[in-house]
């Protein structure tokens, strides 16, 4: 990652506006390299993977907390390429590969790896696949669930039987996606249950990282919902893998989830622990599955923390 690439913290919600739209310097046709983001700072390599349906400028907050230590950069999911096709999947297998590639071809050597729900399990299965790339891991919240719930799904998808994932994904198929006003935006998502842990800054950083000017004027979603809906719909029926080599992971491993997360359950995260006791949990209070942009300051904490020991003994 050159110097022209690298952006300060301040400008990471610029410089993702640019990678979402295409029109960052260095895309090239068929994707010769992996689209990624270079948020400067100073310190060891950072890797962070975003969520579904949340672009990185998102989570502004915590990358500028995490420049001051750490230099972080970042791979798109394929959502923020362009032209990118969601047929193209059936699970959430290559964007793993889509990871060790970008990776490789950065040549940084072993890196921290940070993730946020689907960036924790796509950063996760890289590194059972491919340790030497990374130095440590932290997951944020990530969308694991159980080998016998995993079975389960399994069996709905093959009868075609509905799952809580289908009204997600018929949610995320009628949601709204162009705005006149951010302001007005953020007045209505302010009223909502499940923004009811944000604080107003991180809220509006919310609003500015999911949207993107539209050029007939007002902001369209940057996040496509019809990739967003494929990603719900590939989602974790495919992940037996993951449960089957986790207690051969041998890089240093911290959890992050919310306290009232609904996705990454306590029961998940004991059973994550029993097969690799040298993973540790973190909780954060008052957060959900979105704690990364709940509580910047706490994730952030925690990161430096497992980071300084880990970094430390290494």
């Amino acid at each position: 990652m050159g110097p022209a690439a690298q952006v300060t913290g301040k400008a990471v919600h610029h410089a993702a506006r640019q990678a979402q739209t295409g029109s960052r310097a260095g895309l090239s046709p068929g994707y010769a390299s992996i689209p990624s983001l270079d948020f400067g700072g100073a310190g060891a390599a950072l890797h962070f993977l975003h969520a579904n349906g949340y672009p990185p400028a998102c989570y502004r907050p915590l990358i500028d907390l995490l420049t001051a230590e750490y230099h972080v950069f970042g791979m798109l999911l394929r959502p923020l390429w362009p032209n990118s096709d969601p047929a193209a999947i059936r699970d959430w297998r290559p964007f793993s590969e889509d990871l060790r590639r970008s990776l490789h071809e950065l040549s940084l050597g072993p890196v921290v790896g940070v993730g946020h729900s689907i960036g924790a399990v796509v950063t996760l299965r890289a590194a059972l696949e491919a340790p030497g790339l990374f130095r440590a891991l932290v997951l944020i919240d990530p969308v694991l669930i159980p080998p016998r719930h995993i079975a389960q799904l399994r069996i709905m998808r093959l009868l075609r039987l509905p799952n809580r994932l289908n009204a997600r994904m018929e949610a995320t198929l009628r949601r709204r996606r162009h705005f006149d006003d951010l302001d007005q935006l953020f007045s209505g998502y302010r009223r909502r249950e499940i923004f009811r842990f944000f604080s107003d800054a991180g809220l509006r950083a919310l609003i500015e990282g999911i949207t993107r000017p539209s050029p007939g004027g007002g902001y369209d979603l940057a996040f496509s919902p019809e990739w967003e809906a494929r990603i719900y719909e590939t989602a974790m029926w495919n992940d037996r893998d993951i449960w089957s080599r986790l207690s051969k992971l041998r890089v240093p491993c911290l959890l992050v989830r919310g306290s009232q997360t609904d996705t990454f359950w306590e029961r998940t995260a004991r059973l994550v622990e029993e097969r690799n006791p040298a993973i540790r949990t973190v909780t954060v209070p008052d957060s959900s599955h979105l704690v990364a942009l709940e509580r910047p300051e706490e994730v952030a904490r925690s990161i430096r923390e497992f980071l300084g020991a880990v970094v430390h003994e290494q």
